[in-house]
């Protein structure tokens, strides 16, 4: 096996530092990203920036519920500004991913694209599909294996590795113990990992190993689907990880958190979308649109525009030094 695993690492090591030595944007677009403030990601930054440069993937985990997809949400992100190709899943160009997923065969395509793509994707996930999220998140943690396969989303198969060559050091690493940017979850409750016979996730649902640089927990406070009778758990990390945890307004249901395509098309919340900071006091739009998802639309959104620069300028500057232009 560990032979087997060095010699797929090393087919795939060209593969990977091309990542880096590719022909990408120009030099002048690339001072315009590095020049960015992640915190600060304004509608006109997205536009005749981020969306001129590289993206990491988003993986959309839906819920148990099949009816119930993440599709409304990819959509908005996709009207936004983010790259459609980008969150499409490559096997079967669906915009939302089943909850169904085997979260160790998660974890590997998450190590392809890192490898392939020189950025590791972001996680969002509604109802199951959170757990599955918080799940591949202790996968990488290697709370469950010592060792995960690398698995090829184009292909929908296992590679015989558990390894990858970084792309920026090009040196071989194990799958178990990369990071995730950025990873959320939407009503994400324990109830149904009871019912559903999921053990072992109970324990370590509302903890958030060091696999992920940020993470968001929403949740409702009456939410009877996820178990919640008027308060709800935090999210707490075991470590380093940078761990939010927001109460959504009574208005909002678990059902329909998804839903939240309509905000990205009429003008006023989109324009409360592109400005909202985390923790700042803005009075809701005026608005006919129903306002109910709105507050976890624009904090995902800012998220993922935050992480989006991040990734984008830790990949120009990981390319110029290998160019070794500084």
């Amino acid at each position: 096996m560990g032979l087997t695993v060095a010699t797929g690492a090393i087919a795939d090591e060209g593969a990977s530092r091309f990542v880096l030595e590719r022909v990408g944007i120009d030099a002048a677009s690339e001072d315009r990203v590095l020049a960015l403030v992640p915190e600060r990601i304004s509608a006109g930054d997205v536009r005749d920036v981020l969306a001129h440069t590289y993206a990491p993937r988003i993986i959309s985990l839906q819920g148990s519920v099949p009816i119930v997809t993440m599709a409304p949400f990819a959509e908005f992100l996709i009207a936004m500004g983010y790259p459609a190709e980008e969150i499409r899943n490559p096997y079967d160009g669906s915009l939302s991913y089943s909850s169904s997923v085997d979260a160790r065969a998660l974890a590997g395509i998450l190590a392809w694209y890192d490898e392939h793509e020189g950025m590791m994707p972001m996680l969002i996930g509604h109802s199951q599909g959170g757990m599955v999220a918080i799940k591949v998140l202790h996968e990488l943690a290697g709370d469950f294996a010592s060792a995960i396969p690398v698995w090829n989303p184009r292909l929908g198969a296992a590679e015989d590795r558990t390894a990858i060559v970084d792309p920026v050091t090009g040196k071989e690493r194990p799958v178990v113990g990369l990071k995730v940017p950025y990873a959320t979850a939407l009503a994400t409750g324990k109830l149904p990992r009871l019912l559903l016979g999921q053990w072992t996730m109970l324990t370590r649902l509302r903890e958030i190993p060091d696999t992920v640089d940020e993470f968001t927990g929403f949740s409702l406070e009456w939410d009877p689907i996820a178990g919640n009778f008027g308060t709800s758990e935090p999210y707490r990390a075991t470590g380093t990880a940078k761990v939010r945890n927001l109460t959504l307004p009574p208005g909002a249901s678990h059902l329909t958190l998804p839903q939240v395509a309509e905000l990205a098309r009429d003008p006023a919340t989109r324009d409360w979308i592109d400005r909202y900071v985390p923790g700042t006091a803005v009075p809701l739009p005026t608005v006919h649109t129903d306002t109910a998802n709105l507050l976890h639309a624009a904090d995902i959104w800012y998220s993922i525009k935050k992480h989006w620069c991040l990734e984008a300028q830790r990949l120009i500057r990981a390319r110029r030094r290998l160019a070794g232009g500084g």
